[in-house]
């Protein structure tokens, strides 16, 4: 699959196994976390793993003393509970991971 392909099957996953349906995504609004900070939480977990897709293909475990990039913290900008962050060692796993979120608040904002 090309990275278009990858994207949009993970979004289906996404929808068809973890059921984060449209209407789902319609409840994702922007909202303050503290004075003057602003999170849009689908846009903010896409950066996070935008993030661990570029770690991923950074810190490998041959190169990082065995801990891959799954082993990294998820960062401030990750707007739910530290459960729900789940990279991968695969940077293009990853990626399909934000560009999915992406394209769920795209659709989110179109739906608006």
């Amino acid at each position: 699959m090309n990275g278009a392909e990858t994207i949009a099957a993970e979004r289906r996953r996404q929808v068809e196994e973890e059921g984060w349906t449209a209407e789902h995504d319609s409840l994702y609004v922007p909202r303050e976390r503290f004075k003057n900070v602003t999170i849009v939480p689908l846009t903010d977990a896409a950066i996070c793993y935008a993030r661990a897709g570029r770690s991923a293909a950074i810190f490998t475990p041959e190169n990082n003393n065995g801990v891959g990039a799954s082993a990294l913290h998820m960062g401030e900008d990750w707007p739910w509970e530290a459960a729900w962050w789940k990279p991968s060692d695969d940077p293009i796993r990853n990626l399909a991971k934000a560009g999915a979120l992406i394209a769920a608040e795209i659709d989110r904002l179109q739906a608006q």
